[in-house]
């Protein structure tokens, strides 16, 4: 049996939270910059928001790097899942 505290399970929700946060920000500045393209006066600002989003998928592998560093207090053996990760 594995035990997992509460402060590990905190940690592991506001991590996720970030990672979700994330992603729905990358599909607006995609979605939203798609539509600019549309436009021949909103091109330049549709694609700096390809630029941002593209910036925002390197943040994804970054928070979860982050948060495997972060658990590492809790098990230096390392994190457990590997199906969870998000």
């Amino acid at each position: 049996m594995v035990h997992i505290g509460n402060e590990e399970l905190i940690i592991r929700r506001r991590y996720e939270v970030a990672s979700i946060l994330n992603d729905m920000l990358i599909a607006i500045w995609f979605a939203v910059g798609s539509v600019f393209f549309l436009f021949e006066d909103l091109l330049v600002v549709g694609t700096w928001l390809f630029i941002v989003g593209s910036v925002q998928l390197a943040i994804r592998p970054a928070i979860r790097l982050r948060r495997r560093v972060h658990l590492r207090r809790f098990n230096p053996s390392g994190p457990t899942e590997a199906a969870r990760d998000f």
